[in-house]
């Protein structure tokens, strides 16, 4: 984890269970199809602390929450270490209060088509991208399939290849046969090919032959090109450069769940396991549950994914959830949301419509919909307005300094089934904003051990952002109180805050401080308490 320290790594492990205790994952029992109604208190002091409640569990929209009683929240959260890890402003767990400001969602920009699957092996059901950057070579694996059943034994598993993450290619690997040649960029063939979902492994303690791990495999027995007959289930794979795989064990490693989707692992580096994220159906909507193993061949039974009370039931096709990159502690995922009554091409031979959708956690279990709109549109393109479209492929690579480059699915069952790159600035999924008339906001109590703030921050040409430094109490600390604090404004990915006096924090480190920012027209996405610059 970069810029990160093992022992703050444990900090927030032990966080998201102290997370647990605040009532905004107060739901241990709660699945996505078992909850409890939460009774209204009828007098005004118990509609205060329902509020409070509601506010901390998202069941109400940020502005609603914060509208009159701002100041009360303040007193429901308690202090927390921030250590130097960066912390994104994509759920309330740093916020206290908050006036004319609130939490955003920020659509990515779609970028160029990187991939066509018109090769004779690939065809218009190609399907369910993983994206794994090692070093500098992004690869994409993805399914290769015409539109045969789901049980058929000749879907085919490819990779294709790039240094910038904008031009791929398909390398000639020689291993196995399809449409009558060796020539194509296949690494497995069978009924696991339904899904292979390949990830690079981070574990410091993986073997040099397994640096590559995947899950593949769906709830049917089938076969494969090298055994024939498979049991129902899914199996883990292991491979030393990503193309040549083996079975770790010829049992399947899990067995309980839908799998009819892409079911996706990685190493969790802040509880030092894999975590697994897996299909499900729940009374008949489409649904995901986590399970977590030490060895990746170990599982532990799945756990439903688990919402506040008032979320909507939604079909989930796919999840795509990742530990998001310099910030391992919160998950991000970005689910394909399938609506399948919907239909916009009255001649088309499927219904349902699909768009992808931005949800976080910071447990892995109890997760946060702040964001119940769209985080990518089909958009004004007919082709993505039919079923199973707009799927985000799994993964994140950084393909320039401080941009991310995310792929979503275009066009499926059409001759052009494609796959386009989005992009966004580092750590730019939310933020926290204020229009051009001004908005402000405070943080709950926190400790630190930096010497310095940074931020990750945008505002326009007129805008601004100010930062002023608390006690616990809310009480302005001489020198970094708001008449001392300089003006921000521009666009950074990583910028120090100052005030007169300069930028230093060293004297407040491991005292317990609140922030209060102050927006015009800007947008602040991230922070962090980092290390003293290096001269």
């Amino acid at each position: 984890m970069v810029g990160v320290e093992v022992s703050e790594k444990r900090v927030a492990s032990n966080e998201r269970r102290e997370a647990i205790g605040e009532g905004r994952v107060q739901m241990t029992e709660m699945t996505s199809i078992q909850r409890t109604t939460m009774k209204r208190p009828s007098v005004s002091s118990g509609m205060v602390v329902y509020r409070i409640v509601l506010s901390v569990l998202c069941i109400i929209p940020t502005s609603q929450a914060w509208a009159d009683d701002a100041e009360m929240i303040s007193a429901a959260k308690p202090v927390v270490g921030l250590g130097t890890r960066w912390e994104l402003f994509v759920d309330k767990w740093l916020l206290s209060d908050a006036r004319n400001a609130a939490l955003k969602l920020h659509t990515p920009e779609r970028r160029e088509v990187v991939l066509t699957t018109d090769a004779p092996w690939e065809g218009i059901s190609s399907a369910y991208f993983s994206v794994v950057q090692d070093g500098n070579v992004v690869r994409l694996y993805y399914r290769g399939s015409g539109a045969g059943s789901d049980l058929s034994e000749e879907q085919v598993t490819c990779v294709a290849e790039s240094h910038d993450g904008v031009h791929f290619t398909r390398p000639k690997l020689g291993i196995i046969e399809a449409a009558g040649s060796k020539d194509n960029n296949i690494v497995w063939k069978g009924i696991e090919s339904h899904n292979f979902a390949p990830f690079l492994d981070k574990n410091p303690a993986c073997k040099p032959e397994e640096r590559y791990k995947a899950l593949a495999g769906i709830s049917h027995t089938g076969r494969n090109w090298q055994e024939g007959n498979v049991p129902a289930g899914l199996f883990a794979f292991a491979s030393a450069d990503g193309v040549h795989w083996k079975k770790m064990r010829k049992e399947p490693v899990l067995t309980q769940g839908a799998f009819d989707s892409l079911n996706l692992a990685f190493w969790n580096p802040i509880d030092k396991r894999y975590e697994c994220y897996s299909r499900i159906f729940a009374n008949g909507v489409r649904a995901i549950q986590s399970s977590h193993a030490a060895d990746f061949l170990n599982w532990s039974d799945g756990v439903p994914n688990r919402y506040a009370d008032g979320i909507p039931f939604e079909h989930f096709y796919t999840n795509a959830t990742v530990p998001c990159p310099g910030a391992e502690h919160i998950f991000l995922s970005f689910p394909k949301r399938f609506e399948p009554d919907r239909k916009v091409i009255a001649s088309y031979k499927e219904p349902g419509v699909s768009d992808a959708v931005f949800m976080s956690s910071r447990d892995g279990v109890n997760w946060n919909r702040m964001f119940l709109e769209a985080w990518v549109r089909p958009g004004h393109d007919e082709r993505n307005w039919t079923d199973r479209n707009n799927m985000p492929a799994w993964g994140i690579a950084e393909t320039g300094p401080g941009e991310w480059s995310m792929y979503i699915s275009e066009h499926y069952q059409w001759p052009d089934n494609r796959l386009r790159r989005l992009v966004l600035p580092r750590h730019r999924i939310a933020s926290m904003n204020a229009g051009a008339g001004g908005g402000e906001f405070t943080t709950r109590p926190i400790t630190f051990t930096g010497t310095r703030l940074v931020l990750n921050y945008a505002t326009s040409a007129a805008g601004s952002v100010q930062v002023e430094v608390q006690d616990e109490t809310g009480k302005p600390l001489a020198g970094y109180d708001l008449a001392s604090a300089n003006l921000m404004y521009g666009d950074e990915l990583e910028a120090p805050v100052s005030w007169k006096a300069g930028e230093s924090l060293s004297a407040l480190a491991g005292t317990r401080v609140r922030l209060r920012f102050v927006l015009k027209d800007a947008d602040v996405y991230a922070l962090r308490f980092a290390p003293a610059a290096q001269k």
